[in-house]
């Protein structure tokens, strides 16, 4: 018992932390990953390392009547050198499914990128902080509280004014997605509004999101964990990173996306697969990369650096890689009946680039994802939607 505000100190568990594939316990308490160990013994690069330790997705589950709820934690935050720091990152609280409050931790440590080519970074420690909910509901209620998406979050103490309870099984089906910085939350200006949150709750499905900022490359190491981590439905986003990496050529693309394919489906051989080719980028639509920071404006915007002409010789770009996937689907989904294709162009495409155009020409803005999540949940959890049931 917290006995100077009369508060009840519970010990958060990794049963009470859903969305994620692993839970480390550190000096401090607990750190959510989005992979598991063995396959962060294969990151090759921070750029990973760090953004599968940030807990898009990820929420501490449980049952209470309380009406004042602490969480104290340990962020560590992210800011490019040169470049204002960034707004606290926000804790969503869900009553019942509803969003019904939000807090910040201020503080913590800092993570400050002084190469945005390498990622190579200087960390500068800081102290942990509490995110507190009040004039909650009095009534036994199911909590979630999503943790910020862009914040490698350690959790530290969860403190309530009533006994706090597990969560009950609520019976949704599973939804796991795999894919890029888009997937893991950029410019969404809180969790629940990232545009795979949105989607799963417009859909009824429970998430767990392994979208990688710059990081959705094909790795052996994901598509291990994807095979290993109970789901009921499968989404993977494929190609942005890839072009913007210039990490592929056509030759190393095709048997890659065949073998990613492959692993997932020795753990998942008839759950619904769907593999989502790239949104509208107008910048690497037919342009090659590497992709590059131009900052010549004043602020962040990316520029393709590839020679369009060499997509003859195997360079990849956008289109390239659409026209690809759906033809690697359409021959695999002759023996695969649960294997199926959407083009990415159908959640953002034009249209929605002329109305709602990408801020930096890579990421959309909180319209953009609830844009997105929209076209998703139609077009995939709908009525009408493709069998992915």
């Amino acid at each position: 018992m917290n006995t100077e505000q009369n508060l009840i100190t519970t010990p958060v568990t990794a049963a009470m932390l859903r969305g994620a594939l692993d839970v480390e316990r550190t000096a401090h308490g607990l750190l959510p990953h989005r992979l598991p160990a063995r396959a962060r013994r294969q990151i090759p690069d921070d750029q990973l390392a760090v953004a599968e330790a940030q807990p898009s997705g990820v929420r501490l589950v449980f049952r209470t009547r309380a009406t004042t709820i602490e969480l104290e934690t340990l962020p560590t935050k992210r800011v490019y050198r040169g470049f204002p720091a960034p707004a606290d990152g926000a804790y969503d609280l869900l009553v019942d499914g509803r969003l019904a409050a939000q807090a910040t931790v201020p503080g913590g440590n800092l993570r400050t990128i002084v190469d945005m080519v390498t990622q190579a970074a200087e960390l500068r420690e800081g102290r942990p902080g509490t995110a507190r909910f009040t004039d909650l509901p009095p009534r036994d209620k199911a909590i979630e509280i999503w943790l910020p998406h862009a914040e490698i979050t350690e959790v530290i103490a969860l403190r309530t004014d009533a006994p706090v309870e597990p969560a009950t099984d609520d019976g949704r089906r599973v939804w796991l997605h795999h894919g890029s910085s888009i997937s893991h939350g950029s410019n969404a200006d809180h969790p629940t509004a990232t545009w795979p949150a949105l989607a799963a709750a417009q859909g009824g499905v429970d998430l767990v999101n392994l979208g990688f900022s710059g990081s959705a490359l094909l790795d052996p190491f994901t598509a291990r964990a994807m095979r290993d981590t109970p789901a009921d439905l499968i989404s993977i986003k494929i190609g942005i990173n890839i072009v913007n990496a210039d990490a592929m050529r056509l030759r190393a693309f095709t048997p890659a996306v065949h073998g990613f394919l492959d692993t997932i489906r020795e753990g998942h051989p008839t759950t619904p697969l769907l593999v989502v080719s790239p949104i509208l980028c107008p910048v690497q639509e037919d342009t090659p990369g590497p992709l590059m920071p131009d900052l010549s404006e004043g602020t962040l915007r990316f520029k393709a650096m590839g020679d369009p002409a060499e997509r003859a010789v195997g360079r990849l770009t956008l289109n390239v890689i659409r026209d690809e996937l759906a033809r690697i689907v359409q021959e695999r989904a002759s023996d695969d009946s649960n294997l199926h294709y959407l083009d990415g162009r159908d959640l953002y495409g034009e249209k929605d680039y002329a109305e709602l155009p990408l801020p930096d020409e890579i990421h959309p803005d909180p319209a953009g994802h609830r844009r997105i999540a929209e076209n998703f949940a139609r077009l995939v959890f709908g009525a009408e939607g493709l069998s992915f049931t």
